[in-house]
């Protein structure tokens, strides 16, 4: 008969507003849980903008990619072996905003066939793309990098 008290105590309910320690326990699991997942949520946040802060265009104005654009583009020819008559001659192509660059080059190779190099940077999609065509035919289509910035990169 003591077993049987025993047993019904343990399926007995506390009245209603009484609060239990295993209430508590409760509780305090939830909130802890609830503190654990905002602090991730939080921590997450942040380096997802330290990350995607880091994916900017390699060139991140009309006049650095102007700047840069012979080097590299020449440099990127000099390695499929096509040499230059001279230095590629470079101007901002009409319709460039702060928001996406474009930078067109020209040049002649030794064996006097015309080159064309066409440089872009989007910020929005924040990525560069490079294009160079020899005698009109692409040698580098919508590459992100060019010559020897490939290496240093890892792009």
């Amino acid at each position: 008969m003591i077993g049987e008290n025993r047993r019904a105590a343990r399926h007995v309910r506390p009245p209603p507003g009484d609060v239990t320690a295993v209430e508590i326990a409760r509780v305090r699991a939830m909130v802890v849980g609830i503190a654990a997942l905002a602090v991730v949520s939080v921590v997450t946040g942040v380096v997802y903008l330290v990350l995607a802060g880091r994916g900017g265009p390699r060139y991140g104005s009309q006049e650095e990619l102007r700047r840069v654009l012979p080097r590299t583009a020449a440099a990127e020819l000099r390695a499929r072996g096509i040499g230059l008559q001279g230095a590629l001659r470079c101007r901002d192509i009409p319709g460039w905003t702060e928001e996406r660059l474009r930078v067109g080059c020209e040049g002649v190779t030794g064996d006097r066939r015309p080159v064309q190099v066409i440089g872009t940077g989007d910020e929005r999609t924040r990525r560069n793309y490079f294009t160079i065509l020899v005698d009109g035919r692409p040698l580098v289509e919508n590459s992100t990098c060019l010559g020897e910035d490939c290496r240093t990169s890892g792009g």
